[in-house]
């Protein structure tokens, strides 16, 4: 398995998956077509499959413009009503197969409420496609679910997956959520080493859940440094609390 990252509008990645056993690639959230195309094209493999991680535009925008130039592919999501060229609706758990890639769908409300983040595995290599859920330092603005879904999502579910899965996040907003992130924990290690060494690169894709654990803050809502912070000790609250400074940071 290999993932390409694919740059498009101002701060967004799609993202090819490479199945070089099964001779097949997917993409993930395609909203410049014209950006990834070329990318799939020089793969030489063939294209079956859409992996939509929920409805915005600057995500699902592009799924028309593949099933043009591509007809047939499966779309994959989890909102019917509103992603472009949905075929295979997916429901929390859902489990299928890209090729030789085994793929959990995991339902992730918070940033909308039909978000889905892709589990996949193959013998060696572990990644998650987190969308607007989960980004390096950060989440997603809580748009259509509550804080309580957001916890869930990110402290429940995503943080439950091995630590060394890597993780592909939607934007590239790593920078800006670390310097965040130093607000609010600034005796924090490990989140100094990593606002270090991402400060020097273009694309700090992927990350890991090992690391999202010891620097994320909205995955440390346990932490004592973070509750004082938020003068709350209810971790889905010290959420609400963070989310809340975060969007007036």
């Amino acid at each position: 398995m290999k993932v390409i990252t694919v740059p498009c509008l101002s701060d967004n990645y799609a993202y090819v998956l490479v199945d070089e056993k099964a001779g097949e690639v997917s993409v993930v959230d395609p909203v410049e077509p014209d950006k990834v195309i070329p990318v799939v094209e020089g793969t030489k493999l063939k294209l079956k499959t859409i992996l939509t991680t929920h409805h915005h535009a600057d995500h699902a925008g592009g799924n028309q413009g593949m099933l043009k130039a591509f007809p047939g592919l499966t779309v994959y999501g989890g909102d019917g009503s509103r992603i472009p060229g949905l075929t295979s609706q997916l429901e929390n758990g859902a489990k299928f197969q890209l090729g030789s890639l085994s793929v959990q769908a995991m339902q992730t409300h918070g940033h909308t409420t039909s978000s889905i983040c892709y589990y996949i595995q193959d013998a060696a290599q572990r990644v998650v496609f987190t969308g607007d859920t989960l980004f390096v330092g950060g989440c997603g603005r809580l748009f259509e679910g509550s804080p309580q879904d957001m916890y869930t999502s990110l402290n429940e579910k995503l943080a439950a997956l091995p630590k060394d899965t890597s993780v592909y996040a939607g934007h590239e907003y790593t920078r800006a959520n670390l310097r965040f992130a130093l607000s609010v924990e600034p005796d924090n290690q490990a989140l100094r080493e990593k606002a270090r060494r991402c400060a020097s690169v273009d694309c700090t894709m992927p990350s890991s859940i090992g690391e999202e654990l010891a620097t994320n803050p909205f995955m440390r809502v346990d932490q004592p440094d973070l509750q004082k912070a938020t003068g709350a000790t209810d971790p889905v609250q010290v959420l609400a609390a963070i989310r809340r400074m975060k969007d007036s940071f």
